[in-house]
């Protein structure tokens, strides 16, 4: 072990091979940092005084996973929308208990394995296991990298394989019937323009007047609407930048529309004060946001039993859009930007059901110039 420098800490050669640094916090605990190389430990140490300095809080040799979760999502909540904070916040403590009073410096790949299997035996679903290992991945990742663990550990472990959800859609025939089933509802707009604009649940429940315009039978996605434990909820910006787009109206959505509209200045009338102006197209009796969960109990399950279709998700509405328009030939490009994706490799990966049709209508056409003829 050479002599160490001024400022350096306490720096040694460990029996596995690996080099640790002892570092004194400014509330006078100790704190160990590991590395392959005496450079980078002692990188690492700069790293966790440089965290110090910005008030992040250091984990300790003793303190617990759980804490040390808890102060990672703290440091996450500014860059993470309301609810996906939320989210991260329930796998961690839902979750995550089986480790949470582990002591971080003591956390191995076992553990983290252990519990994965617990929670599968327990009935969780593996996609939400998949959620869990991805949030413990970048905060023991985070962790890593300031040198408050060795490494990190989750990332040698694999978690477990989870099935592609299986899309539903509606025909055409069955989302005729749909919308019969939906004509006259007080939220019959909505499902109109489910079906025919494609936009997420978001988009259309955070939809002003302001950005439609009736007359040019157009209308602008500039936001979208979250709801967060207690019933409160929050306008944020679209998901990807390519969400914020421009969407043509069918006829049939722009009559819908303005009943719609006629509707809504009745209820308006009727509540008078009551009314909570937000300029949403889509609001409840008095002008607030709808929650989803609510239309799904209230409104959407109803419409699709009279209509005699399966129970789908809301968000299966937009598949449907996109399959129809695909499937009637239309140009992946154009369905891609109606539906705000961020890629055009999006609408082709989550569609490729729909390709083989494409491809045989492709194949009748070049039939059709050649006209059969090798």
């Amino acid at each position: 072990m050479r002599r160490r420098a001024n400022g350096e800490g306490t720096v040694k050669q460990r029996k596995d091979g690996r080099w640790e640094c002892q570092i004194v916090l400014g509330d006078g605990r100790r704190k160990s940092v590991y590395a392959r190389t005496q450079r980078d430990a002692l990188g690492k140490k700069r790293a966790v005084q440089r965290a110090q300095d910005q008030g992040i809080p250091i984990a300790t040799d003793r303190q617990s996973v759980g804490a040390y979760l808890s102060s990672w999502l703290e440091t996450m909540r500014p860059t993470l929308r309301p609810r996906t904070w939320t989210r991260y916040e329930q796998l961690v403590r839902v979750h995550g208990q089986a480790i949470s009073r582990l002591p971080l410096a003591k956390l191995g790949p076992e553990h983290v394995e252990r519990l994965y299997a617990d929670r599968i035996a327990a009935g969780v679903g593996p996609m939400t296991v998949r959620h869990l290992h991805a949030r413990l991945h970048k905060a023991l990742g985070q962790a890593a990298r300031r040198g408050l663990v060795a490494r990190n550990v989750v990332s040698l472990v694999s978690p477990p394989r989870a099935s592609r959800h299986e899309m539903v859609t509606l025909t055409e025939e069955q989302t005729r019937a749909f919308l019969h089933a939906a004509a006259g509802e007080r939220l019959e707009g909505l499902y109109v323009l489910a079906v025919t604009t494609g936009m997420r649940q978001g988009e259309l429940l955070a939809l002003r007047w302001a950005d439609v315009d009736i007359d040019r039978a157009s209308l602008q996605v500039r936001q979208s609407v979250q709801f967060i434990g207690g019933g409160g909820f929050v306008f944020t910006a679209p998901k990807t930048a390519k969400s914020r787009r421009k969407v043509e109206l069918t006829k049939v959505a722009v009559a819908a529309l303005r009943r719609h509209r006629a509707g809504q200045l009745e209820e308006r009338l009727a509540a008078a004060r009551g009314w909570e102006d937000l300029d949403l197209v889509f609001a409840n009796e008095v002008g607030r946001p709808i929650d989803g969960t609510n239309l799904a109990e209230r409104s959407y399950r109803r419409i699709l039993e009279r209509a005699g279709l399966k129970r789908i998700r809301f968000h299966d509405l937009r598949h449907t859009a996109a399959t129809l328009l695909l499937g009637r030939g239309v140009n992946p490009k154009i369905v891609s930007e109606q539906l705000g994706h961020a890629q055009i490799a999006i609408t082709l990966d989550l569609y490729s059901h729909v390709t083989p049709t494409m491809q045989r209508e492709a194949v009748n056409v070049l039939d059709a110039v050649l006209g059969g003829r090798a």
